[in-house]
């Protein structure tokens, strides 16, 4: 048996105090996570956070730094996933854009608000991310090379 690690991205797009979130189906249950997905075939990390982030919650960003590299072994089926986490800030909103299949909305939530539903965290990266990008230690982009 090959192992064969996700390659993901995340993106934290913070607007006074609040988080771009998106509601999305996962088996069944609505659960909160940041916008994110998987790298697609000839394209950097980057455009796949810029791109995954329009997808999914209708929002063009630019990017800032890099939040953090995590790893990520899924306890439902032990999937690895390794997701490079960006941060961003909204540019331009397009609400009549049709959002990724699956995801139901895009909600602004503040740390408290998240951190308030537990149970609906898609994975306990979504309040770490959170709180790494808190912390005030961005690096800079430079750092992904592509």
């Amino acid at each position: 048996m090959t192992w064969h690690p996700h390659i993901t991205v995340a993106t934290i797009v913070e607007n006074n105090g609040r988080f771009l979130l998106v509601e999305e189906l996962k088996a069944g249950q609505l659960v909160l996570n940041q916008p994110a997905g998987h790298l697609e075939p000839n394209e950097t990390l980057r455009q796949a956070a810029v791109r995954e982030t329009l997808e999914e919650t209708g929002w063009d960003v630019e990017l800032t730094g890099v939040v953090g590299i995590y790893l990520y072994v899924a306890p439902s089926n032990g999937v690895t996933y390794q997701r490079i986490c960006f941060a961003a800030n909204p540019v331009r909103h397009h609400p009549q854009r049709e959002l990724d299949s699956g995801i139901v909305a895009a909600p602004w939530l503040s740390r408290d608000e998240l951190l308030a539903q537990p149970a609906r965290w898609r994975s306990e990266l979504v309040p770490r991310c959170v709180d790494d990008y808190l912390s005030g230690s961005l690096y800079d982009l430079g750092i992904v090379r592509d």
